[in-house]
């Protein structure tokens, strides 16, 4: 699909073709925006952090839609209290956000995303643990599930249906591991709605899902199966996804060749959307005034060579590792000493959790060991900027020579996309064979194993002597991989989807009489408008 063909004019007509007005209806733990009350008592909006909340904040100019997601703070809270406790309509650079708040007491909300979604659930789908000491499955995890998960996935579901009355077949898009109860919850009470659930991030391997109490497990998967679709980040997730069904839920009937799941009567899509960056948004903030500022200001920084990563100091993000093949990079290549430098973007992630706080410090102990062990002359090998300045890294990324992404486990990646859309020297991308990204850029990069340190610093040497022919071909191949398949047919891919299962669906004489309803027939297609 061409990005070209997929713009916002498609993708606004597509539920409004043939008289559907219906709006859809997204939920995520994290919204577009985030409220702050002044001194004065005054209300304003900024555009909300976290990764799903940014990938998705362009939603609203495509299509009519609602979100649902949790108050973060002092001032999400007193936006919904304005509002009656009802729909907050807002406009924050230049995009109208349609937003009805879920209000979580406290204590629910910490056993639900500091105990249970982060870092349980968290650690677990990455593969992070110490399986010696960890996972630890004890009376908090039990509780934090009982009193914190469950609860909160039951406020989502409830403002979910409460958003979505009315509506003759609503259509509802639900997002990331902090919601995997809520479509079951959903589909309880409206039968007739078209549900899909996407995680962003891993899916790991069934056997994987052993480490998970049983109970558990299975609540999950069932939850998930009374979606319509399922959405993951590639297709070795959706393989995974399929063999974890099939493990754990015996009565369920997969079928590998058609990607789909039927359990108690309704048959579940399983699709790979892989996500991706709104090209033109990020190539304008590249040409901005802003970030031309701060790529004047890291010139100095630069070396003959320069060396980057951008990651938040997450232990999937294997910065430890990063580093260390740099050392030994240098300590084998004398000659690089001084004249290849390694900036390093990292922002600030979770700093309230312990493990977080641990690898914070071991990433900078190995920093100041680095920059003691080489540094002379006024030169500094390692320079770190440990703060949250998008502007500033999309300046770093326009400047590098190699970009260093080697992470444990991604469920994409979108510094991987970033990078080589921004970037002026035909920059060479390192890349985790790990990150979901792989999948769809494996022939424009230098592939490498995370763990192999050995093979990551033999890849930044490989990076930094590659011809400049080569360096271009796999430029442009990145480019062109990125802009086929950006935001914008991330967005139609799903739209689409839903679509066609909401046009099978309306059909249906009996539709609305079926507590389970039917599997839309597997040769139906929709055409673009």
């Amino acid at each position: 699909m061409n990005s070209l063909a997929v713009n916002s004019e498609p993708l606004s007509n597509l539920l409004h073709e043939r008289g559907d007005s219906r709006r859809l209806i997204v939920a995520s733990n994290r919204g577009p925006v985030e409220h702050h009350v002044s001194e004065d008592g005054s209300l304003s909006a900024t555009k909300g952090g976290g990764g799903v909340a940014i990938a998705l904040s362009a939603l609203s100019r495509y299509v009519d839609s609602m979100w649902v997601a949790c108050a973060m703070g002092d001032g999400d809270r007193y936006a919904a209290q304005r509002a009656g406790y009802r729909t907050i309509e807002t406009f924050v650079d230049g995009d109208k956000h349609s937003l009805r708040y879920v209000l979580l007491p406290k204590e629910t909300y910490d056993k639900y995303y500091s105990v249970f979604c982060n870092p349980f659930l968290w650690f677990f789908q990455h593969n992070i643990w110490d399986h010696m000491y960890d996972p630890a499955i004890d009376h908090e995890v039990w509780n934090a599930w009982e009193d914190g998960y469950v609860p909160a996935n039951e406020s989502f579901a409830e403002a979910v249906v409460a958003v979505a009355s009315g509506e003759e077949l609503p259509l509802i898009m639900l997002h990331d591991y902090h919601l995997y109860l809520t479509p079951g919850i959903i589909r309880s009470q409206l039968p007739y709605a078209v549900l899909q659930h996407f995680t962003h991030i891993p899916w790991p391997p069934p056997q994987h899902w052993m480490f998970l109490p049983r109970p558990v497990c299975r609540t999950i998967l069932e939850s998930l199966c009374s979606c319509d679709i399922v959405g993951l980040q590639t297709m070795r997730d959706v393989h995974n996804f399929l063999l974890t069904c099939e493990m754990y839920l015996k009565e369920a009937r997969v079928d590998h060749e058609m990607h789909t799941v039927r359990l108690n009567g309704r048959e579940t899509k399983v699709n790979a959307y892989p996500i991706s960056v709104d090209v033109d948004a990020l190539q304008n903030l590249a040409n901005s005034r802003e970030v031309k500022h701060y790529e004047q200001r890291l010139w100095p920084l630069l070396g003959k060579k320069t060396i980057m990563r951008v990651d938040r100091v997450d232990l999937s993000k294997n910065i430890i590792r990063g580093f260390e093949a740099y050392d030994m990079l240098l300590a084998r290549h004398s000659e690089l000493v001084g004249q290849v430098n390694f900036l390093a973007f990292l922002v600030p992630s979770r700093t309230n959790i312990r493990e977080y706080q641990e690898y914070t410090r071991e990433v900078f102990g190995l920093v100041d060991r680095i920059n003691t062990k080489y540094g002379r002359d006024g030169w500094q090998p390692i320079t770190v900027f440990y703060e949250h300045n998008y502007p500033q890294a999309i300046a770093g990324m326009h400047l590098y020579d190699v970009l260093l992404v080697n992470t444990l486990a991604d469920g994409m990646n979108l510094v991987a996309k970033e990078g080589p859309m921004v970037n002026g020297r035909d920059g060479v991308l390192i890349l985790s064979e790990k990150a979901g990204a792989h999948e769809q850029l494996r022939d424009g990069v230098v592939s490498i194993a995370p763990e192999d340190t050995e093979g990551t610093a033999r890849a930044l040497y490989e990076s930094l002597l590659m011809p400049v022919e080569e360096r271009e071909r796999r430029s442009k191949r990145l480019r062109e991989r990125i802009n086929e398949e950006d935001i914008s047919h991330w967005f139609w891919k799903q739209l689409n989807d839903l679509q066609r299962v909401a046009r099978w669906s309306s059909l249906l004489p009996s539709y609305r009489q079926c507590s389970t309803p039917l599997a839309m027939p597997r040769q139906q297609t929709l055409a673009l408008p």
